[in-house]
C-alpha cells in the first residue's frame, strides 16, 4: 500500500519538483496550498491546475487572517517588490515572518488527520542566506519537534535542502517535467515580470541548464 504524504505546494517550480519527486517515490500525495495573504494568488491557481493534471489530492487553505500578524514583507504588505538578482539587503524585504514554521505546523496537523507520515517542502540551499526558515538547522529542529508534537511521528522531508535551484531544475528536467505548469514571479500580472529576484533566479537556472523557460515574460 502506498504511503500517504503531504506536500506543501505553492505552485512554484521548487515545490512542483518536490511534488513530482514524491509521486515518483510511489507515495499517495496530498498537496496543500496556503493563502496567507500574499499579494496575488496566481501561484495557487497554477498549483490547482498542476494537481488536476497530475490527479493529486489538493487542498487550498485560507489563512489570510494571519496577515495582520505577519506583515512587513513585500509579499504581503504594500511594499514594492525589489527588482534585480537576489541581494541580501533587498531580498530580506520578501521574508514573511515565521511563514514556514506556520505552514509546516498546519501541514503536520493535516498529515496526522489523514494518516500521513511525512510532510515535504521545497527548501533549498539558495534560500539559506536570506530565509532563516529554509536553513538546515531550522529543518533539523522542526523535524525534532514534529516527531514529538503528536502521538504520531511526522517527518519533515526536504529533498533539495542542500541543492541549488539550478540543481533542482536539472532533476526536474531529467524527470521530463513541464515548468510551464508553475509560477515563480513575485508579481501577479498576466506575464512574469522577469525583473524580480524570483524571476531572475529562475531564468538563471534555465540558462545554466541550457534550457528555455516555457513561461512568457514581459521583458
Amino acid at each position: 500500500m502506498a504511503q500517504k504524504v503531504v506536500v506543501i505546494f505553492s505552485g512554484g517550480m521548487d515545490s512542483y519538483t518536490v511534488l513530482n519527486k514524491a509521486l515518483r517515490e510511489r507515495h499517495e500525495v496530498f498537496a496543500i496550498s496556503f493563502n496567507y495573504g500574499q499579494r496575488h494568488d496566481k501561484e495557487i491557481d497554477y498549483a490547482a491546475r498542476a494537481c488536476r493534471a497530475l490527479n493529486v489530492h489538493h487542498k487550498v487553505v485560507d489563512i489570510s487572517a494571519i496577515n495582520s500578524l505577519v506583515g512587513g514583507s513585500s509579499l504581503t504588505s504594500d511594499i514594492d517588490v525589489p527588482e534585480g538578482h537576489y541581494e541580501e539587503d533587498s531580498m530580506k524585504q520578501t521574508v514573511v515572518p515565521n511563514r514556514n514554521m506556520i505552514l509546516i505546523s498546519l501541514a503536520v496537523g493535516y498529515a496526522v488527520s489523514i494518516g500521513a507520515s511525512k510532510v515535504y517542502y521545497g527548501a533549498h540551499s539558495g534560500d539559506h542566506a536570506i530565509y532563516p526558515d529554509c536553513r538546515p538547522e531550522f529543518v533539523e529542529k522542526m523535524n525534532d519537534v514534529c516527531k514529538i508534537a503528536n502521538y504520531e511521528e511526522i517527518e519533515v522531508v526536504t529533498p533539495y535542502l542542500h541543492d541549488s535551484k539550478i540543481a533542482i531544475l536539472t532533476d526536474g528536467l531529467n524527470m521530463g517535467l513541464d515548468y510551464g505548469m508553475t509560477w515563480t514571479c513575485y508579481n501577479g500580472r498576466e506575464k512574469a515580470c522577469g525583473k524580480c529576484g524570483a524571476c531572475q533566479e529562475r531564468l538563471e537556472a534555465f540558462e545554466q541548464n541550457n534550457a528555455t523557460d516555457p513561461l512568457e515574460y514581459e521583458a
